[in-house]
């Protein structure tokens, strides 16, 4: 699949690495950038991208007004924001407003490269149902309240949870259920929320998330130990990054090389079960 790309970003060098792995990783073509000028939406626009990466801390505009206003003006691409910026309510504001994705900063190849595969894959599913619609006009599209395919998507999940070695962790259980939850109502965790979560699924919602916090924290060990065996195996590349901020991932290993690592690494919970949504609507 041949996408486009929009870089909005205020650091050329960072505009540089993004371009180098778009193209290396032969994940499409970038159609356009900031690197001659001030943003402009009407610029994004004109360039009909598919995926526009923004920087979430920029001069002029902030990432999340770019992408209120691109949204607003019906633009129709998938976006993922870039920033190093960790703080909890400044990403709930920007999946708010329309973000798909976060990159954390500095960038890392393996996770761009898979966050646009799996957004690619999302992307390629729509346009093929659109494809459809336009082909029988004669059949209307399901009303909202139709229910998704959650036997589907609980074989995704629990294969996932097979292939990262956490099938026998007593958290998988509540991991699966909070997956289909959020499915079936087409909700992110980050922005739903881990407590709100919790609550709807159980009578002891902290002893709900205190299961799902150590079995994804087992399974950031279990990455960990994979990347140290082999950096380029298909487990560690599939997975580190979309579950984990990479940089955790990298505490992680240096903790096991016994470099001197204070601590491991941290699971952020709401990037995890967002990944494995992800992972769940590959086609």
């Amino acid at each position: 699949m041949n996408l486009r790309f929009y870089i909005v970003e205020d650091d050329l060098s960072v505009i540089g690495v993004l371009e180098d792995i778009v193209e290396r990783c032969n994940l499409g073509i970038v159609c356009g950038s900031t690197e001659k000028g001030p943003i402009s939406s009407d610029g994004v626009l004109s360039a009909s991208p598919d995926i526009v990466l923004v920087d979430l801390l920029m001069p002029d505009r902030d990432g999340i007004q770019v992408v209120r206003d691109l949204k607003d003006r019906g633009c129709t691409a998938k976006f993922i924001m870039i920033s190093q910026v960790t703080s909890k309510d400044l990403i709930a504001k920007a999946y708010m407003a329309g973000v798909d994705f976060f990159i954390g900063k500095p960038i890392n190849l393996i996770e761009v490269r898979q966050v646009i595969t799996n957004i690619g894959h999302q992307i390629e599913n729509e346009r093929a149902l659109d494809t459809i619609r336009s082909v029988l006009p004669h059949v209307a599209p399901a009303p909202p309240s139709v229910p998704v395919d959650s036997e589907r998507y609980r074989r995704k999940i629990q294969y996932e949870l097979n292939q990262l070695g956490m099938t026998g962790e007593k958290g998988s259980a509540d991991i699966l259920e909070m997956c289909i939850f959020l499915l079936e109502r087409g909700e992110r965790a980050s922005t739903f929320g881990i407590g709100a979560l919790c609550a709807q699924l159980s009578d002891s919602p902290k002893s709900m998330e205190q299961r799902v916090r150590r079995t994804a924290e087992r399974c950031l060990s279990h990455i960990a130990s994979v990347g140290l065996e082999d950096y380029d195996s298909e487990i560690f590349t599939r997975y580190a990054s979309v579950l984990f901020p990479f940089p955790e991932v990298r505490s992680e290993m240096d903790l096991m090389r016994a470099t001197g690592q204070s601590r491991g690494g941290r699971v952020n919970l709401k990037k995890f079960l967002d990944g494995l949504l992800l992972f769940a609507e590959e086609a």
